[in-house]
């Protein structure tokens, strides 16, 4: 079964990354937005990107954000995991700092971005599950992703429902 999931990720260094994930082929996620159509939606300021974020998140159960070595604490991703769970979505996180960029370099393990975030007290970084294959291949980074996404995607949704 498809699964319908709103991806958040840094777009400058993670959207080749990204672009991996959404072609792993179990999710629906949200549509990419081309460079061109990212500088429109941020030049027409903060309550547009605000909006474009929201009419994304309709109709998806799950946050998935792709943890790259700069997705810690950057605005629009705090937002997104703001707005999502506060929508009811769960949340995953999925390091992809192992996945090669457009030049075919790997990158360095982010800080995971749940980790400024609290519910009653209750840190996000120990409610929110976290794919990390490891320090590995590309490839078999990959690979692994992809054979365990669905699982932890289900995980996330009833983590969720605990809450």
């Amino acid at each position: 079964m498809v699964k319908r999931v709103f991806f958040s990720f840094h777009y400058g260094n993670d959207n080749w990354r990204a672009s991996q994930i959404r072609n792993i082929g179990m999710m629906d996620g949200n549509p990419v937005a081309s460079d061109n159509d990212w500088e429109s939606i941020k030049s027409r300021g903060d309550a547009a990107i605000r909006n474009w974020i929201n009419r994304q998140m309709e109709g998806r159960s799950t946050v998935v954000v792709l943890i790259g070595s700069q997705t810690y604490g950057r605005k629009w991703i705090n937002y997104e995991i703001k707005q999502g769970w506060t929508s009811g979505k769960a949340l995953l996180g999925v390091y992809v700092h192992q996945l090669k960029n457009r030049l075919g370099h790997t990158d360095v393990q982010g800080n995971n971005p749940f980790a400024d975030f609290n519910i009653s007290g209750v840190g996000l970084d120990r409610i929110v599950p976290l794919l990390n294959v490891g320090n590995i291949d590309s490839k078999t980074a990959y690979n692994r992703i992809a054979a365990n996404l669905p699982n932890f995607i289900e995980a996330a949704i009833d983590i969720r429902r605990k809450y």
